[in-house]
């Protein structure tokens, strides 16, 4: 196949005027990385193309960008998130979520207090989370995260669609104003199915130790999406009381849930995770899965100060001696070792909370509808 880098521009301008043939993937790929004056040259294109192939092509791009992270689709999003169509400029904004720059806040504040569209706005409060997280980490000035929050708190009381609230307050939970914790508490109270799993990911994002008996609350939950936002929220918190229930829910009938199990394991550490996780490795059957395992047994790891898991796949002909000698190069494992050199597992935790903040309750304030 052609490389993609090598098609002239003036190929792929014409071929998205053509809509009687379908684009052909290379395309998709030569639209990645685009300089200013290819830029330049899609914007004066855009809208002569008919609007289904603009939704497709946005969508197909999100896709692609997900699956392959060295292609970057953030020139073309920047631009198209200003589309007339809010099935242009929801895959926009959702591509744009990976790209952390600073200059991209007003947009999503604009798109957040302006945009018709529930789902458009929906998803531009979603984006402001990663910015919260950034100003509590001192990465913002300080007048730029107060006026972020400011706006996400008057989003939570004013917008007229529930999802649009609950995302402001998920985005919201990174945050350490004390006008979060009540929010939580009040969402998850509620009873409604949706609110609770919002008041899930603001529990484990806040890493707030005082949802602990909530979220342990619901890892038995009969509703699928309330098991896998509490096994999330277990592992953001690091609750080694929810190892035992974790590891139940890494067989759970709901794929999601299991995942959330598997991850959370890698989070919280320790022999009993471990083994686990090795366990479901050995048995594992999906190339996919075993990836996600893969993946979790190096976090893991990194969890519990050991080297990586994909470092440890030597070869099956290397003997067990050439691996724990390079394994004594690179580590004291003394502390580890009994006295017959055996290597000892330790369950012990290591955890602390990042934030101490008063709860308090105005018992008088209803939850937004």
């Amino acid at each position: 196949m052609q490389d993609p880098a090598e098609i002239p521009f003036n190929e792929l301008i014409a071929a998205l005027l053509d809509t009687d043939t379908p684009l052909h993937p290379r395309f998709l790929h030569r639209l990645s990385d685009l300089d200013a004056d290819e830029l330049a040259t899609f914007k004066e294109t855009w809208s002569k193309i008919p609007s289904w192939r603009r939704q497709a092509l946005m969508e197909d791009l999100e896709q692609l960008g997900m699956a392959d992270d060295l292609l970057s689709y953030e020139a073309i999003s920047r631009y198209t998130m200003q589309d007339e169509d809010p099935r242009v400029r929801l895959p926009a904004v959702r591509i744009l979520w990976e790209y952390e720059t600073k200059d991209l806040i007003p947009a999503y504040l604009r798109i957040l207090e302006t945009d018709p569209d529930e789902e458009v706005r929906a998803a531009a409060a979603a984006a402001l989370g990663q910015f919260v997280y950034k100003g509590e980490l001192d990465e913002l000035p300080t007048n730029t995260l107060q006026d972020l929050e400011d706006r996400l708190f008057k989003v939570m009381t004013t917008d007229k669609d529930t999802q649009v609230r609950q995302r402001a307050l998920e985005s919201l939970s990174y945050s350490s104003r004390d006008e979060l914790p009540p929010l939580i508490e009040k969402a998850f109270s509620s009873g409604d199915r949706d609110w609770m799993a919002t008041a899930l990911i603001a529990m484990g994002r806040s890493v707030d130790k005082r949802w602990q008996e909530d979220v342990l609350s619901m890892l038995e939950s009969k509703v699928p999406v309330l098991r896998a936002e509490a096994a999330r929220a277990a592992g953001e918190l690091e609750l080694a009381e929810s190892v035992l229930i974790l590891v139940d829910l890494t067989e759970d009938a709901d794929e999601d849930v299991r995942m959330a199990a598997i991850w959370s394991l890698s989070q919280i550490g320790g022999d009993k995770a471990r083994r686990t996780l090795e366990g479901l490795l050995r048995e594992s059957r999906d190339d996919d899965e075993t990836d996600f395992l893969e993946t979790a047994l190096d976090n893991l790891a990194f969890t519990d100060g050991l080297q990586p898991f994909s470092i440890l796949n030597f070869p099956e002909d290397q003997a067990e001696s050439d691996l724990y000698d390079l394994l004594m190069d690179e580590e004291d494992f003394s502390d580890f070792e009994d006295e017959d050199g055996e290597f000892l597992a330790s369950d012990e935790e290591d955890t602390f909370d990042f934030r101490d903040i008063e709860d308090f309750i105005d018992e008088d304030e209803d939850f937004p509808d």
